[in-house]
């Protein structure tokens, strides 16, 4: 299973406009739109989960393609890791 990170859609995407754009490659696993919480907008971004020959597949077709005006950037997601700083730190 691999994650995808997918920038610069419209505020007006939904998780479904997500599903279907990206299920044109294969099975989505998982569709997360960040929504901003008082206009209920998206954020602009989503994250996208696919096995991992469709995911790269989906990467390669849509990096770039025209969506409701905007350019999309598909990219794999990269997990963040603690450095050890903040408050878990003992």
């Amino acid at each position: 299973m691999k994650t995808l990170f997918v920038t610069n859609l419209t505020p007006d995407t939904q998780e479904g406009d997500v599903q279907q754009l990206f299920g044109e490659f294969g099975t989505v696993r998982g569709v997360k739109v960040a929504m901003d919480v008082f206009s209920g907008n998206c954020r602009g971004h989503a994250t996208v989960d696919m096995e991992g020959h469709e995911a790269r597949a989906a990467m390669a077709g849509l990096n770039g393609r025209d969506y409701k005006g905007n350019s999309l950037r598909v990219s794999e997601e990269r997990k963040r890791f603690n450095k050890g700083k903040g408050r878990g730190r003992r």
